[in-house]
C-alpha cells in the first residue's frame, strides 16, 4: 500500500471511512486526554491522517487548536469548503499548510513530520490512522509518532479487531497485543473500553466478518 492508493481513494470518492458525525468515543473519553479549558495555551491536538473529519471541528469547539496531517489535497479542500472556511495557504518544502479559525491541516506525508512540527502538541486523537496501515507499516508509523511527540503527550487511540483472515483491510485488524507491542516501549498503554460493533456495521458483516470489536486506548508517552 502506497501513497497512490489513498490519493486514488479520494479522487474516486471511495471514502467509506469518513464519518458524517462526531465519533462517540471522542466525546466519551475526551476527559482522559487531560486537556483543560483554554487548551490553546497548552498546545495543539494532533489528528494524523485526518481526512475531512468532523472530529476536528468538535475538538476546536472545546477551545483547542487543532493540527491535522493529510496526504490528499482533495480532502483538505473539501474539509474547509464544507465548513464554510477560506483557509490561508502557506506552501513549504514538505507540506502545504491550510489554516482557518484555529484548525491547521498540513497537506503532505505523515512521515515527513519532524519534532519541530509537533512542538506545541499536547495530545493526539487517532481514530482512522493506525487501522488504515497494513502490518508492515505499523511499526514505522508508531516509532515515528513516538519520536516526534513531546514527552508526556497523551494519545486517544481507536482500533478495530476482527479475524483478519475473514476480510482484507483497510481498515485492518489491530489487536490489544499489537498495540502494546507497538507502543509499550515508549508509552504507558491503558485499555479504556472494548465495544462489540459488528451489528452496527452491516457492511462489514456483508464482507464476511463473524466478529468485530472496537478497542479504545489511552497512551501516555514517557
Amino acid at each position: 500500500m502506497d501513497k497512490e492508493f489513498w490519493l486514488e481513494r479520494w479522487e474516486r470518492a471511495e471514502i467509506g471511512f469518513h464519518q458524517d458525525e462526531v465519533n462517540p468515543y471522542l466525546r466519551r473519553f475526551w476527559p482522559e486526554l487531560g486537556v483543560a479549558p483554554g487548551g490553546e495555551a497548552r498546545g495543539e491536538i494532533f489528528v494524523p491522517l485526518c481526512g475531512k473529519s468532523l472530529d476536528m471541528v468538535w475538538l476546536r469547539g472545546q477551545g483547542c487548536a487543532v493540527l491535522g496531517v493529510e496526504l490528499s489535497p482533495i480532502a483538505v479542500t473539501e474539509f474547509f469548503h464544507e465548513q464554510g472556511k477560506s483557509p490561508e495557504r502557506e506552501c513549504g518544502e514538505a507540506f502545504d499548510r491550510y489554516a482557518a479559525d484555529g484548525i491547521c491541516i498540513a497537506c503532505g506525508d505523515f512521515f515527513d513530520l519532524r519534532r519541530d512540527d509537533m512542538a506545541r502538541v499536547s495530545a493526539v486523537y487517532d481514530r482512522a490512522s493506525l487501522v488504515a496501515l497494513p502490518p508492515e507499516m505499523r511499526e514505522r508509523y508508531a516509532r515515528h509518532l513516538a519520536s516526534i511527540l513531546p514527552a508526556g503527550s497523551r494519545i486517544l487511540l481507536v482500533t478495530f479487531d476482527y479475524p483478519q483472515t475473514e476480510m482484507s483491510g483497510p481498515p485492518f485488524a489491530v489487536s490489544e497485543a499489537t498495540v502494546r507491542a507497538l507502543y509499550g516501549a515508549d508509552a504507558e498503554v491503558r485499555l479504556l473500553a472494548t465495544e462489540d460493533v459488528l451489528d452496527q456495521n452491516p457492511r462489514f458483516r456483508q464482507r464476511g466478518l463473524s466478529r468485530m470489536v472496537e478497542n479504545i486506548f489511552l497512551l501516555t508517552l514517557r
